[in-house]
């Protein structure tokens, strides 16, 4: 088992580094529901990455990540999670708990903000999100971007 370290932590750098996709430049996504537990990234579950903080400053921070899209280029889009209470808005999506939080804190999904990943930025399937909160994103993601 690889020990991971700020400096190798999966998407932080390199080819594979998680960066930030403009919504309304990426193309038509579709977003789709097709988790696997087969320890490849699929839309529907949450994985871990380097996501970098929004000053693009070189600094950021391992953390989940809902992967929505399948890219034909082979990567993903992804939004970001958080334990810190959003509550009342609107760029985020409240989803409870679950395994991804080893302390069972709610998490909020933020749909302002989209990632790109690669397949070998990613580590740690934590969990497939149930098909009804996977929607509550996906709704706001089409409202938002007019994703399919």
């Amino acid at each position: 088992m690889t020990a991971f370290t700020e400096e190798n932590v999966p998407g932080r750098q390199g080819p594979t580094a998680t960066t930030e996709a403009d919504p309304r430049e990426v193309g038509r996504v579709r977003t789709e529901y097709s988790p696997a537990h087969d320890g490849d990234p699929d839309p529907g579950e949450i994985v871990w990455t380097w996501v970098p903080f929004e000053e693009n400053d070189g600094r950021g921070k391992d953390r989940p990540v809902l992967v929505v899209a399948r890219e034909a280029a082979g990567t993903f889009l992804a939004v970001q999670l958080s334990s810190k209470r959003h509550d009342g808005d609107r760029e985020w999506v409240a989803i409870g708990s679950g395994p991804w939080d080893r302390t069972g804190r709610d998490s909020w999904v933020d749909v302002d903000r989209v990632l790109r990943l690669h397949e070998e930025g990613m580590r740690r399937e934590a969990c497939a999100l149930d098909r009804g909160r996977f929607n509550l994103v996906r709704h706001r993601l089409h409202e938002r971007y007019g994703w399919s």
